[in-house]
């Protein structure tokens, strides 16, 4: 019983890391309808400026944070503003941009920092016993971090006038421009919030998991498997699917191990794809 009950923090521990991904990912195709293949770089991103910061600059860890989340945020607006805005209304070239976008930041980060992990530890240690379970500190430290930034980013999405805006911009953006919405900003801003997202998580879990180049590229799959999952497009399917994909992969890697839980998860998430093609919460497409 113990057991079960370590092993579901830990999966609801992954599952919060999976929702700011997935949010991040879903809002970025939502709104601007593009595939954000360098979500991954972000993430990898976001890991570096927070061990550059806290190791070499010797900042507090939570100020190492922040920065990794404005840095990732701010590349995030310019990448949009002087480059995707360019091939918006092209899919293919938005997904051969992003996709060149992350080989580009995987080989500046190999060339800043070498292909060896640098020593980054989570500045939390220890665990919390509560009977025969045992929980480490680092992740309820993430678990408690990742769950309010979910909230804050579900008040801005519907709470908020430019929430609204985005929100309307998803529907149907040709009409939320003839109302007067501006893409301009909106568009910048949204991406530029789904890379502070990615670059915030990855700040806060690679000091625990592992912080290399190329430690994107298996983020960038879980990522889209939650946002599949989910149903592309909503923010609500992708947060759940995220929480179901994290406690799937927590129980499968305990009692089936490594390569048995991840082809579980796929099963799962293949079964689930072939009763609802759309997706967990993904509106149905009519075709005429």
């Amino acid at each position: 019983m113990d057991n079960l009950i370590a092993t579901g923090l830990i999966g609801i521990s992954l599952g919060s890391q999976y929702a700011l991904l997935a949010l991040g990912f879903t809002l970025i195709f939502g709104i601007l309808g593009v595939v954000n293949f360098a979500h991954g770089g972000f993430y990898v991103m976001g890991g570096y400026v927070a061990y550059y910061c806290s190791v070499v600059l010797g900042l507090p860890f939570p100020v190492a944070v922040l920065a990794a989340t404005l840095a990732t945020a701010a590349l995030g607006w310019l990448f949009e503003t002087l480059i995707l805005e360019r091939v918006i209304e092209d899919h293919q070239a938005t997904l051969m941009v992003t996709m060149g976008f992350y080989l580009v930041m995987a080989t500046a980060i190999l060339l800043l920092f070498g292909p060896e992990s640098p020593e980054f530890s989570f500045p939390i240690t220890g665990v919390w016993r509560a009977g025969g379970a045992y929980v480490p500190y680092a992740n309820m430290v993430v678990i408690g971090v990742c769950l309010a930034a979910i909230v804050i980013v579900y008040w801005l999405i519907y709470r908020s006038g430019i929430g609204r805006a985005m929100r309307a911009m998803a529907e149907d953006r040709a009409v939320a421009s003839a109302l007067g919405m501006r893409t301009r900003a909106l568009f910048p801003f949204a991406f530029a919030l789904a890379t502070g997202l990615a670059g915030l998580t990855g700040a806060l879990v690679t000091p625990i998991l592992a912080l290399a180049p190329h430690v994107g590229d298996p983020v960038l799959a879980f990522s889209f498997l939650t946002v599949i999952l989910g149903g592309l497009g909503s923010v609500a399917g992708a947060t759940v699917a995220a929480f179901i994909v994290g406690m799937v992969e927590a129980y499968a890697a305990v009692y089936l191990g490594g390569s048995k839980g991840a082809l579980a998860l796929f099963v799962l998430v293949l079964l689930i794809l072939v009763v609802r093609p759309q997706g967990l919460l993904g509106r149905e497409v009519r075709r005429a």
